[in-house]
Protein backbone atom coordinates (compact mmCIF):
# COMPACT_ATOMS: atom_id res chain seq x y z
CA UNK A 1 0.00 0.00 0.00
CA UNK A 2 1.43 3.29 -1.00
CA UNK A 3 -0.14 6.10 0.98
CA UNK A 4 1.71 8.95 -0.57
CA UNK A 5 -0.86 10.56 -2.37
CA UNK A 6 -3.59 10.44 -0.61
CA UNK A 7 -5.36 12.93 1.09
CA UNK A 8 -5.69 14.27 4.77
CA UNK A 9 -9.84 13.45 4.97
CA UNK A 10 -9.22 10.13 3.78
CA UNK A 11 -6.48 9.08 5.73
CA UNK A 12 -8.31 10.44 8.95
CA UNK A 13 -11.63 8.34 7.80
CA UNK A 14 -9.77 5.25 7.07
CA UNK A 15 -7.21 5.50 9.86
CA UNK A 16 -8.48 1.95 11.66
CA UNK A 17 -8.89 0.06 8.82
CA UNK A 18 -5.47 1.26 7.06
CA UNK A 19 -3.92 0.94 10.86
CA UNK A 20 -4.79 -3.24 10.76
CA UNK A 21 -3.51 -3.56 7.41
CA UNK A 22 0.14 -1.83 8.03
CA UNK A 23 0.70 -3.39 11.39
CA UNK A 24 0.75 -6.82 9.62
CA UNK A 25 3.72 -6.09 7.61
CA UNK A 26 6.69 -8.13 9.26
CA UNK A 27 10.12 -6.98 9.50
CA UNK A 28 9.38 -3.40 10.18
CA UNK A 29 11.49 -1.53 12.55
CA UNK A 30 10.73 -0.32 15.49
CA UNK A 31 11.80 3.59 16.39
CA UNK A 32 10.63 5.16 19.58
CA UNK A 33 9.50 8.67 18.59
CA UNK A 34 8.39 11.15 21.16
CA UNK A 35 6.37 14.45 20.11
CA UNK A 36 6.78 17.18 22.08
CA UNK A 37 4.08 19.41 21.22
CA UNK A 38 3.70 23.31 21.86
CA UNK A 39 -0.26 22.37 20.27
CA UNK A 40 -2.17 19.77 19.99
CA UNK A 41 0.15 16.69 18.08
CA UNK A 42 -2.47 13.77 17.94
CA UNK A 43 -3.69 14.45 14.53
CA UNK A 44 0.27 15.11 13.20
CA UNK A 45 0.90 11.79 15.30
CA UNK A 46 -1.69 9.56 13.67
CA UNK A 47 -0.41 10.69 9.82
CA UNK A 48 3.36 10.17 11.29
CA UNK A 49 2.11 6.78 12.54
CA UNK A 50 0.54 6.03 9.17
CA UNK A 51 3.10 6.94 6.72
CA UNK A 52 6.16 5.68 8.65
CA UNK A 53 4.12 2.30 8.55
CA UNK A 54 3.53 2.02 4.72
CA UNK A 55 7.64 2.51 4.65
CA UNK A 56 8.18 -0.72 7.05
CA UNK A 57 8.90 1.39 10.00
CA UNK A 58 6.96 0.72 13.21
CA UNK A 59 6.83 4.15 15.30
CA UNK A 60 6.40 3.52 18.98
CA UNK A 61 5.16 6.91 19.58
CA UNK A 62 4.97 9.15 23.23
CA UNK A 63 3.49 12.49 23.35
CA UNK A 64 3.77 15.30 25.66
CA UNK A 65 1.04 17.28 27.69
CA UNK A 66 -0.25 20.31 25.60
CA UNK A 67 2.39 23.02 25.18
CA UNK A 68 4.95 21.32 27.54
CA UNK A 69 7.31 20.49 25.33
CA UNK A 70 10.01 22.91 27.46
CA UNK A 71 8.75 21.54 30.86
CA UNK A 72 9.12 17.96 29.64
CA UNK A 73 12.45 18.10 27.84
CA UNK A 74 14.08 20.06 30.41
CA UNK A 75 12.20 20.62 33.77
CA UNK A 76 10.63 17.41 34.58
CA UNK A 77 12.18 14.70 32.03
CA UNK A 78 11.98 11.87 33.75
CA UNK A 79 8.98 10.04 32.14
CA UNK A 80 10.62 11.16 28.63
CA UNK A 81 13.63 9.30 30.12
CA UNK A 82 12.01 6.25 30.86
CA UNK A 83 10.16 5.97 27.38
CA UNK A 84 13.78 6.40 25.96
CA UNK A 85 13.75 7.81 22.29
CA UNK A 86 15.35 7.09 19.64
CA UNK A 87 14.13 10.10 18.02
CA UNK A 88 12.13 13.55 19.70
CA UNK A 89 10.41 15.52 17.46
CA UNK A 90 9.93 19.20 18.79
CA UNK A 91 6.78 20.69 16.81
CA UNK A 92 6.59 24.39 17.83
CA UNK A 93 5.18 26.81 15.79
CA UNK A 94 5.17 30.95 15.15
CA UNK A 95 2.98 30.73 18.10
CA UNK A 96 5.62 29.55 20.25
CA UNK A 97 8.12 32.32 20.21
CA UNK A 98 7.55 33.97 23.19
CA UNK A 99 9.10 37.48 23.20
CA UNK A 100 8.98 39.27 19.56
CA UNK A 101 10.30 42.77 19.78
CA UNK A 102 7.98 45.91 19.69
CA UNK A 103 7.01 47.39 17.04
CA UNK A 104 9.65 50.33 17.41
CA UNK A 105 12.15 48.14 18.78
CA UNK A 106 16.08 48.54 17.47
CA UNK A 107 18.61 45.54 15.77
CA UNK A 108 19.93 45.57 19.53
CA UNK A 109 16.37 45.02 20.87
CA UNK A 110 15.66 42.68 17.50
CA UNK A 111 19.11 40.91 18.38
CA UNK A 112 18.43 40.15 22.59
CA UNK A 113 15.09 38.43 21.59
CA UNK A 114 16.04 36.27 18.92
CA UNK A 115 19.26 35.34 21.08
CA UNK A 116 16.65 35.02 24.38
CA UNK A 117 14.17 32.46 21.75
CA UNK A 118 17.70 30.68 20.87
CA UNK A 119 19.27 29.88 23.91
CA UNK A 120 16.00 29.05 25.07
CA UNK A 121 15.37 26.08 22.27
CA UNK A 122 19.62 25.28 22.69
CA UNK A 123 18.46 24.48 26.48
CA UNK A 124 16.24 22.08 24.81
CA UNK A 125 17.92 20.38 22.72
CA UNK A 126 21.13 20.21 25.54
CA UNK A 127 18.81 18.60 27.93
CA UNK A 128 17.49 15.90 25.48
CA UNK A 129 21.17 15.28 24.29
CA UNK A 130 22.36 14.83 27.58
CA UNK A 131 19.57 12.63 28.81
CA UNK A 132 18.23 10.48 26.23
CA UNK A 133 20.86 10.63 23.55
CA UNK A 134 18.38 10.50 20.98
CA UNK A 135 18.28 12.63 17.24
CA UNK A 136 16.17 15.73 17.39
CA UNK A 137 13.64 16.82 14.83
CA UNK A 138 13.13 20.45 15.38
CA UNK A 139 10.44 22.20 13.86
CA UNK A 140 11.69 25.58 12.14
CA UNK A 141 9.10 28.85 12.43
CA UNK A 142 6.03 29.80 9.43
CA UNK A 143 6.00 33.61 8.60
CA UNK A 144 3.34 34.86 10.95
CA UNK A 145 -0.72 34.65 10.34
CA UNK A 146 -0.73 38.33 10.04
CA UNK A 147 1.85 41.44 8.89
CA UNK A 148 0.91 43.96 11.05
CA UNK A 149 3.65 46.10 9.14
CA UNK A 150 2.75 45.26 5.99
CA UNK A 151 6.05 45.06 3.56
CA UNK A 152 7.83 46.11 6.11
CA UNK A 153 7.13 43.27 8.47
CA UNK A 154 10.13 41.47 6.89
CA UNK A 155 12.17 44.38 7.24
CA UNK A 156 12.59 46.75 10.10
CA UNK A 157 13.64 45.28 13.79
CA UNK A 158 10.31 45.34 15.08
CA UNK A 159 8.20 43.19 12.50
CA UNK A 160 7.49 39.75 13.50
CA UNK A 161 8.48 38.33 9.86
CA UNK A 162 11.72 39.59 10.22
CA UNK A 163 12.39 38.36 13.94
CA UNK A 164 10.98 34.32 12.31
CA UNK A 165 13.46 35.03 9.63
CA UNK A 166 16.56 35.38 11.56
CA UNK A 167 15.54 32.78 14.42
CA UNK A 168 15.20 30.46 11.41
CA UNK A 169 18.49 31.46 10.31
CA UNK A 170 20.12 31.05 13.91
CA UNK A 171 18.49 27.77 13.83
CA UNK A 172 19.86 26.66 10.64
CA UNK A 173 23.41 27.68 11.85
CA UNK A 174 23.27 25.49 15.06
CA UNK A 175 22.08 22.52 12.91
CA UNK A 176 25.42 22.66 10.58
CA UNK A 177 27.53 22.84 14.42
CA UNK A 178 25.23 20.04 15.81
CA UNK A 179 25.10 16.63 14.57
CA UNK A 180 22.11 14.94 16.41
CA UNK A 181 19.47 18.53 15.10
CA UNK A 182 17.69 18.50 12.30
CA UNK A 183 15.28 20.91 11.04
CA UNK A 184 11.99 20.16 9.76
CA UNK A 185 11.68 23.27 7.29
CA UNK A 186 7.73 24.11 8.45
CA UNK A 187 8.61 27.46 7.15
CA UNK A 188 8.59 26.18 4.07
CA UNK A 189 6.14 23.58 3.74
CA UNK A 190 3.92 26.87 4.88
CA UNK A 191 4.94 28.69 2.10
CA UNK A 192 4.44 25.97 -0.89
CA UNK A 193 0.78 25.25 0.44
CA UNK A 194 0.00 28.97 1.69
CA UNK A 195 -0.59 29.98 4.85
CA UNK A 196 -4.23 30.05 4.57
CA UNK A 197 -4.75 26.30 3.67
CA UNK A 198 -1.73 25.88 6.46
CA UNK A 199 -3.17 26.90 9.61
CA UNK A 200 -7.31 26.61 10.40
CA UNK A 201 -7.46 29.79 13.15
CA UNK A 202 -10.58 27.64 14.05
CA UNK A 203 -9.32 25.22 14.92
CA UNK A 204 -6.57 26.46 16.83
CA UNK A 205 -9.08 28.56 19.24
CA UNK A 206 -11.56 25.53 19.47
CA UNK A 207 -8.54 22.49 20.04
CA UNK A 208 -5.17 24.01 19.81
CA UNK A 209 -4.62 22.65 16.67
CA UNK A 210 -1.96 25.12 15.16
CA UNK A 211 -2.82 23.29 11.52
CA UNK A 212 -5.19 22.65 9.09
CA UNK A 213 -5.71 19.16 8.27
CA UNK A 214 -4.22 19.49 5.24
CA UNK A 215 -1.30 21.31 6.75
CA UNK A 216 -1.14 18.41 9.69
CA UNK A 217 -0.74 15.38 6.57
CA UNK A 218 2.41 17.92 4.78
CA UNK A 219 4.29 18.51 8.25
CA UNK A 220 4.10 14.43 9.12
CA UNK A 221 4.86 13.66 5.35
CA UNK A 222 8.49 16.06 6.09
CA UNK A 223 9.25 13.86 9.09
CA UNK A 224 8.92 10.35 8.01
CA UNK A 225 10.88 11.72 5.19
CA UNK A 226 13.20 12.54 7.85
CA UNK A 227 12.89 9.12 10.08
CA UNK A 228 13.02 7.20 6.62
CA UNK A 229 16.55 9.30 6.16
CA UNK A 230 17.62 8.64 9.54
CA UNK A 231 17.21 4.89 8.57
CA UNK A 232 18.04 4.26 5.24
CA UNK A 233 14.98 4.17 4.07
CA UNK A 234 15.18 7.31 1.41
CA UNK A 235 15.06 6.16 -2.22
CA UNK A 236 18.39 6.24 -4.26
CA UNK A 237 17.84 6.17 -7.44
CA UNK A 238 15.67 7.80 -10.17
CA UNK A 239 14.68 5.90 -13.15
CA UNK A 240 13.44 7.35 -15.87
CA UNK A 241 11.56 6.99 -19.45
CA UNK A 242 12.53 9.07 -22.40
CA UNK A 243 10.13 9.72 -24.38
CA UNK A 244 7.49 12.19 -23.84
CA UNK A 245 9.74 12.26 -20.24
CA UNK A 246 12.80 13.49 -20.85
CA UNK A 247 11.74 15.39 -24.06
CA UNK A 248 8.67 16.11 -25.80
CA UNK A 249 7.78 13.04 -28.72
CA UNK A 250 9.34 9.78 -30.15
CA UNK A 251 13.32 10.20 -31.28
CA UNK A 252 12.18 7.18 -32.79
CA UNK A 253 9.76 8.20 -34.72
CA UNK A 254 10.52 12.17 -35.03
CA UNK A 255 14.05 11.95 -35.11
CA UNK A 256 16.87 13.28 -32.89
CA UNK A 257 16.62 16.66 -34.11
CA UNK A 258 12.74 17.03 -34.24
CA UNK A 259 11.84 16.04 -30.17
CA UNK A 260 10.71 19.10 -28.41
CA UNK A 261 13.61 20.53 -25.64
CA UNK A 262 15.03 23.75 -25.28
CA UNK A 263 13.72 27.06 -23.86
CA UNK A 264 12.47 28.49 -27.65
CA UNK A 265 9.16 26.66 -26.64
CA UNK A 266 6.84 26.44 -23.60
CA UNK A 267 6.75 22.74 -23.64
CA UNK A 268 10.48 22.40 -25.16
CA UNK A 269 11.70 24.66 -21.67
CA UNK A 270 9.43 22.35 -19.59
CA UNK A 271 11.30 19.51 -20.23
CA UNK A 272 14.83 21.50 -20.19
CA UNK A 273 13.42 22.13 -16.26
CA UNK A 274 13.13 18.51 -15.35
CA UNK A 275 16.28 17.54 -17.09
CA UNK A 276 18.17 20.23 -14.60
CA UNK A 277 15.85 18.92 -12.09
CA UNK A 278 17.38 15.16 -12.35
CA UNK A 279 20.98 17.08 -13.02
CA UNK A 280 20.77 18.60 -9.41
CA UNK A 281 19.76 15.18 -8.13
CA UNK A 282 22.48 13.73 -9.55
CA UNK A 283 24.74 16.51 -8.27
CA UNK A 284 23.65 15.52 -4.81
CA UNK A 285 24.07 11.72 -4.85
CA UNK A 286 20.93 10.59 -6.29
CA UNK A 287 21.80 7.50 -9.15
CA UNK A 288 19.97 8.49 -12.72
CA UNK A 289 19.35 5.11 -14.34
CA UNK A 290 17.50 5.30 -17.86
CA UNK A 291 14.13 2.58 -19.06
CA UNK A 292 12.93 3.08 -22.45
CA UNK A 293 11.18 0.83 -25.03
CA UNK A 294 13.32 1.51 -27.49
CA UNK A 295 16.44 0.14 -29.79
CA UNK A 296 19.40 1.40 -27.67
CA UNK A 297 21.16 2.65 -30.17
CA UNK A 298 18.14 5.21 -31.20
CA UNK A 299 17.51 5.95 -27.73
CA UNK A 300 20.85 7.63 -27.28
CA UNK A 301 20.29 10.32 -30.22
CA UNK A 302 18.22 11.58 -27.65
CA UNK A 303 21.17 12.66 -25.60
CA UNK A 304 23.07 14.07 -28.76
CA UNK A 305 20.29 16.95 -28.92
CA UNK A 306 22.28 20.34 -28.43
CA UNK A 307 19.53 21.72 -25.74
CA UNK A 308 19.91 18.33 -24.22
CA UNK A 309 21.15 18.55 -20.51
CA UNK A 310 21.43 15.32 -19.47
CA UNK A 311 24.08 13.51 -21.24
CA UNK A 312 24.89 9.93 -21.48
CA UNK A 313 27.62 9.83 -18.89
CA UNK A 314 24.96 11.06 -16.32
CA UNK A 315 23.52 7.77 -16.32
CA UNK A 316 24.51 4.85 -13.69
CA UNK A 317 22.77 2.66 -16.09
CA UNK A 318 20.68 2.45 -19.41
CA UNK A 319 18.31 0.22 -20.33
CA UNK A 320 16.71 0.71 -23.73
CA UNK A 321 15.30 -2.44 -25.68
CA UNK A 322 11.83 -4.01 -26.25
CA UNK A 323 11.69 -5.93 -22.98
CA UNK A 324 8.49 -5.11 -20.33
CA UNK A 325 9.68 -2.05 -18.18
CA UNK A 326 8.98 -3.69 -15.05
CA UNK A 327 12.25 -6.50 -16.18
CA UNK A 328 14.30 -3.79 -16.83
CA UNK A 329 13.77 -1.68 -13.77
CA UNK A 330 14.95 -5.53 -11.98
CA UNK A 331 18.06 -6.00 -14.12
CA UNK A 332 19.00 -2.00 -13.00
CA UNK A 333 18.75 -2.94 -9.52
CA UNK A 334 20.58 -5.96 -9.90
CA UNK A 335 23.49 -4.30 -12.00
CA UNK A 336 23.43 -1.08 -9.34
CA UNK A 337 23.65 -3.66 -6.42
CA UNK A 338 20.71 -1.62 -4.76
CA UNK A 339 17.06 -2.87 -3.48
CA UNK A 340 14.06 -2.22 -5.77
CA UNK A 341 12.72 -0.36 -2.56
CA UNK A 342 15.67 2.30 -3.25
CA UNK A 343 14.12 3.06 -6.96
CA UNK A 344 11.46 5.66 -8.02
CA UNK A 345 10.42 5.15 -11.98
CA UNK A 346 9.16 8.12 -13.34
CA UNK A 347 6.94 7.40 -16.88
CA UNK A 348 4.53 9.00 -18.75
CA UNK A 349 2.67 6.68 -19.81
CA UNK A 350 -0.54 5.81 -16.98
CA UNK A 351 0.17 1.88 -18.50
CA UNK A 352 3.10 1.54 -17.90
CA UNK A 353 2.93 3.34 -14.61
CA UNK A 354 0.57 0.73 -13.81
CA UNK A 355 2.23 -2.36 -14.84
CA UNK A 356 5.52 -1.47 -12.84
CA UNK A 357 3.21 -1.02 -9.92
CA UNK A 358 1.41 -4.06 -9.72
CA UNK A 359 4.84 -6.20 -10.43
CA UNK A 360 6.81 -4.32 -8.07
CA UNK A 361 5.18 -2.79 -5.27
CA UNK A 362 8.27 -1.85 -3.33
CA UNK A 363 9.49 0.77 -6.23
CA UNK A 364 7.86 4.22 -5.90
CA UNK A 365 6.01 5.16 -9.34
CA UNK A 366 4.36 8.25 -8.73
CA UNK A 367 1.88 9.54 -10.58
CA UNK A 368 3.29 12.19 -12.84
CA UNK A 369 0.32 12.30 -15.10
CA UNK A 370 1.36 13.71 -18.67
CA UNK A 371 2.17 17.05 -18.49
CA UNK A 372 5.88 17.54 -17.78
CA UNK A 373 5.12 21.21 -16.21
CA UNK A 374 3.77 19.06 -13.08
CA UNK A 375 7.04 16.31 -12.76
CA UNK A 376 9.16 18.57 -10.89
CA UNK A 377 6.35 19.62 -8.11
CA UNK A 378 5.32 15.89 -7.66
CA UNK A 379 8.29 14.47 -6.84
CA UNK A 380 9.89 17.15 -5.15
CA UNK A 381 6.90 17.23 -2.64
CA UNK A 382 7.06 13.24 -2.12
CA UNK A 383 10.80 13.56 -0.52
CA UNK A 384 11.75 10.14 -1.91
CA UNK A 385 15.64 11.29 -1.72
CA UNK A 386 15.23 13.63 1.59
CA UNK A 387 19.01 13.57 2.78
CA UNK A 388 19.41 14.79 6.70
CA UNK A 389 23.21 15.73 6.04
CA UNK A 390 25.38 15.87 3.00
CA UNK A 391 28.75 13.87 3.26
CA UNK A 392 31.58 13.21 0.25
CA UNK A 393 30.54 10.43 -0.47
CA UNK A 394 26.95 11.80 -1.41
CA UNK A 395 28.53 14.09 -3.05
CA UNK A 396 30.65 11.97 -5.29
CA UNK A 397 28.31 8.83 -5.38
CA UNK A 398 27.24 8.84 -8.79
CA UNK A 399 31.25 8.76 -9.92
CA UNK A 400 31.38 5.78 -7.64
CA UNK A 401 29.11 3.92 -9.41
CA UNK A 402 30.41 5.14 -12.68
CA UNK A 403 34.03 4.13 -11.81
CA UNK A 404 32.27 0.47 -11.31
CA UNK A 405 31.62 -0.01 -14.92
CA UNK A 406 34.88 0.56 -15.71
CA UNK A 407 36.24 -2.13 -13.14
CA UNK A 408 33.79 -4.41 -14.85
CA UNK A 409 35.13 -3.87 -18.11
CA UNK A 410 38.93 -4.43 -16.73
CA UNK A 411 37.86 -8.08 -15.06
CA UNK A 412 36.73 -9.60 -18.73
CA UNK A 413 40.67 -9.09 -19.56
CA UNK A 414 41.94 -10.76 -17.03
CA UNK A 415 42.63 -14.83 -16.52
CA UNK A 416 41.67 -15.32 -13.09
CA UNK A 417 39.92 -13.33 -10.64
CA UNK A 418 43.05 -12.90 -8.34
CA UNK A 419 45.20 -11.36 -11.20
CA UNK A 420 42.12 -8.59 -11.75
CA UNK A 421 42.37 -7.39 -7.70
CA UNK A 422 46.13 -7.30 -8.30
CA UNK A 423 45.56 -4.83 -11.61
CA UNK A 424 43.19 -2.46 -9.32
CA UNK A 425 46.18 -1.65 -7.67
CA UNK A 426 43.72 -1.09 -4.45
CA UNK A 427 45.00 0.41 -1.09
CA UNK A 428 42.92 1.03 2.35
CA UNK A 429 43.04 2.85 5.38
CA UNK A 430 41.70 1.33 7.98
CA UNK A 431 41.21 3.01 11.66
CA UNK A 432 39.44 3.55 15.06
CA UNK A 433 36.39 5.74 14.45
CA UNK A 434 37.49 9.71 13.98
CA UNK A 435 35.58 12.46 14.44
CA UNK A 436 35.91 13.83 10.67
CA UNK A 437 34.18 9.85 9.76
CA UNK A 438 31.05 10.00 12.53
CA UNK A 439 28.28 11.54 10.40
CA UNK A 440 29.46 8.94 7.33
CA UNK A 441 29.45 5.83 9.87
CA UNK A 442 25.91 6.70 11.17
CA UNK A 443 24.93 7.05 7.55
CA UNK A 444 26.13 3.93 6.59
CA UNK A 445 24.63 1.79 9.89
CA UNK A 446 21.17 2.77 8.64
CA UNK A 447 21.31 2.31 4.87
CA UNK A 448 23.71 -1.05 4.96
CA UNK A 449 21.20 -3.68 4.97
CA UNK A 450 22.92 -6.58 2.91
CA UNK A 451 26.42 -6.89 4.15
CA UNK A 452 25.35 -6.48 7.57
CA UNK A 453 25.96 -9.02 10.08
CA UNK A 454 23.34 -7.65 12.83
CA UNK A 455 21.16 -4.93 10.65
CA UNK A 456 21.73 -2.57 13.82
CA UNK A 457 21.12 1.11 13.54
CA UNK A 458 23.00 3.70 15.34
CA UNK A 459 22.03 7.09 15.25
CA UNK A 460 24.87 9.67 15.47
CA UNK A 461 24.65 10.68 19.09
CA UNK A 462 25.02 6.65 20.03
CA UNK A 463 28.45 6.36 17.27
CA UNK A 464 29.77 9.96 19.02
CA UNK A 465 29.78 8.21 23.00
CA UNK A 466 30.51 3.80 21.42
CA UNK A 467 33.72 6.33 19.56
CA UNK A 468 34.47 7.89 23.23
CA UNK A 469 34.31 4.45 25.03
CA UNK A 470 37.48 2.43 25.89
CA UNK A 471 35.50 -0.72 26.14
CA UNK A 472 34.59 -0.82 22.20
CA UNK A 473 36.79 -1.87 19.30
CA UNK A 474 36.12 0.29 17.01
CA UNK A 475 37.59 0.62 12.76
CA UNK A 476 36.39 2.30 9.71
CA UNK A 477 37.59 1.35 6.32
CA UNK A 478 38.03 3.36 3.24
CA UNK A 479 39.08 1.44 0.07
CA UNK A 480 40.73 2.99 -3.32
CA UNK A 481 41.94 1.57 -6.66
CA UNK A 482 43.35 3.21 -9.46
CA UNK A 483 39.75 4.34 -10.75
CA UNK A 484 39.05 6.32 -7.76
CA UNK A 485 38.17 6.67 -4.36
CA UNK A 486 35.39 4.48 -2.95
CA UNK A 487 35.26 6.63 0.29
CA UNK A 488 34.12 5.08 3.63
CA UNK A 489 32.61 1.92 3.46
CA UNK A 490 33.16 -0.75 5.86
CA UNK A 491 32.38 -0.59 9.60
CA UNK A 492 33.16 -2.46 12.57
CA UNK A 493 31.90 -1.63 16.42
CA UNK A 494 33.05 -4.50 18.86
CA UNK A 495 32.47 -4.97 22.87
CA UNK A 496 34.93 -5.71 25.09
CA UNK A 497 34.58 -8.09 27.68
CA UNK A 498 37.51 -9.37 29.66
CA UNK A 499 39.33 -11.19 26.34
CA UNK A 500 36.87 -11.68 24.38
CA UNK A 501 35.32 -9.04 21.87
CA UNK A 502 31.55 -9.39 20.78
CA UNK A 503 31.09 -7.90 17.05
CA UNK A 504 27.82 -6.08 17.55
CA UNK A 505 27.93 -4.89 14.32
CA UNK A 506 29.90 -5.57 11.07
CA UNK A 507 28.79 -4.01 7.45
CA UNK A 508 30.49 -2.72 4.24
CA UNK A 509 28.93 -1.18 1.54
CA UNK A 510 28.04 -3.06 -1.94
CA UNK A 511 29.62 -1.08 -3.75
CA UNK A 512 33.37 -2.82 -2.92
CA UNK A 513 31.70 -6.38 -2.59
CA UNK A 514 33.97 -9.29 -3.61
CA UNK A 515 37.06 -6.98 -3.55
CA UNK A 516 38.51 -8.88 -0.28
CA UNK A 517 37.70 -5.62 1.98
CA UNK A 518 36.42 -7.85 4.65
CA UNK A 519 39.98 -9.98 4.78
CA UNK A 520 41.26 -6.55 5.52
CA UNK A 521 38.76 -5.65 7.80
CA UNK A 522 39.23 -8.70 9.91
CA UNK A 523 43.21 -8.34 9.86
CA UNK A 524 43.06 -5.00 11.45
CA UNK A 525 40.54 -6.51 14.13
CA UNK A 526 42.54 -9.56 14.59
CA UNK A 527 46.11 -6.59 15.09
CA UNK A 528 43.44 -4.39 17.93
CA UNK A 529 42.38 -7.70 19.41
CA UNK A 530 46.12 -8.37 19.78
CA UNK A 531 47.22 -5.04 21.15
CA UNK A 532 44.37 -5.72 23.55
CA UNK A 533 45.33 -8.94 24.88
CA UNK A 534 41.76 -10.14 23.67
CA UNK A 535 41.47 -14.13 23.01
CA UNK A 536 38.73 -14.66 21.42
CA UNK A 537 36.44 -13.13 19.05
CA UNK A 538 32.71 -13.63 19.34
CA UNK A 539 30.47 -12.51 15.64
CA UNK A 540 26.73 -12.80 15.60
CA UNK A 541 24.62 -13.17 12.43
CA UNK A 542 21.14 -12.39 12.18
CA UNK A 543 19.27 -12.78 9.79
CA UNK A 544 16.86 -10.26 7.66
CA UNK A 545 14.98 -10.25 4.66
CA UNK A 546 18.06 -8.92 2.92
CA UNK A 547 21.49 -10.11 4.53
CA UNK A 548 21.23 -13.52 3.37
CA UNK A 549 24.32 -12.87 0.97
CA UNK A 550 26.89 -12.47 4.08
CA UNK A 551 24.47 -15.74 6.06
CA UNK A 552 28.48 -17.87 5.81
CA UNK A 553 30.62 -14.84 6.28
CA UNK A 554 32.71 -16.20 9.21
CA UNK A 555 32.83 -19.43 7.90
CA UNK A 556 34.36 -18.27 5.23
CA UNK A 557 36.74 -16.11 7.39
CA UNK A 558 37.68 -19.35 9.64
CA UNK A 559 35.43 -18.49 12.49
CA UNK A 560 33.42 -22.08 13.78
CA UNK A 561 29.71 -21.61 14.68
CA UNK A 562 29.09 -22.65 18.34
CA UNK A 563 25.37 -21.75 18.57
CA UNK A 564 22.91 -21.92 16.22
CA UNK A 565 18.79 -21.04 16.74
CA UNK A 566 15.82 -22.08 15.26
CA UNK A 567 15.05 -18.59 13.38
CA UNK A 568 18.90 -18.62 11.24
CA UNK A 569 20.24 -16.42 14.09
CA UNK A 570 23.80 -18.29 14.72
CA UNK A 571 27.19 -17.11 17.36
CA UNK A 572 30.89 -17.78 15.82
CA UNK A 573 34.11 -17.32 17.79
CA UNK A 574 37.64 -16.96 16.00
CA UNK A 575 40.53 -18.16 18.83
CA UNK A 576 42.97 -16.01 18.95
CA UNK A 577 46.44 -18.00 19.92
CA UNK A 578 48.89 -16.25 18.02
CA UNK A 579 48.66 -18.91 15.11
CA UNK A 580 46.16 -16.14 13.32
CA UNK A 581 47.02 -16.33 9.91
CA UNK A 582 46.21 -12.55 8.00
CA UNK A 583 43.76 -13.16 5.04
CA UNK A 584 44.44 -10.11 2.69
CA UNK A 585 46.18 -10.46 -0.13
CA UNK A 586 45.21 -8.27 -2.62
CA UNK A 587 44.72 -4.95 -0.59
CA UNK A 588 48.01 -3.08 -0.18
CA UNK A 589 49.53 0.25 1.72
CA UNK A 590 47.01 -0.50 4.51
CA UNK A 591 47.48 2.61 7.07
CA UNK A 592 46.20 1.85 11.19
CA UNK A 593 45.55 5.30 12.66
Amino acid sequence: MKLGSASAEMLLRKRKTLLRELRVEPNSTEVRIAILGGSTTSEVADFIELLLLDRGIQPILYQSGFNRYFEEAVVEPSRLNEFTPDIAYVHTSSTNIQGFPPIQATESQLNECVGSELRRFAEIWQSLANHTGCMVIQNNFEPPAARILGNLDGIVPGGHTRMVNCLNAEFAREVNSNGRLVINDIHAIAASLGLTRFHDLRRWFAYKLITSPEGSLEIAKSIAAIVCSIYGRSRKCLVLDLDNTLWGGSVGDDGADKIRIGRETPEGHAYTAFQEYCLRLRSRGVLLAACSKNSEQTAREGFAHPDSVLKLSHFSCFKANWNPKHENIRAIAEELNIGLESLVFVDDSPAERELVSAQLPMVAVPNVGGDIANFISILDGARYFEPIALTGEDLTRAKQYETNSHRALQQSQFASYEDYLDSLEMSAEIGAFRPVYLERIAQLTNKTNQFNLTTRRYGQAEIERIALDPRYVTLYGKLSDKFGDNGLISVIIGRQEHRTVHLDLWLMSCRVVKRDMEFAMLDALVAVCDQREVSEIYGYYLPSPRNSMVSDLYANLGFRRVAQEGDGRSVWKLELNGQYVPRNKHIRELVHD
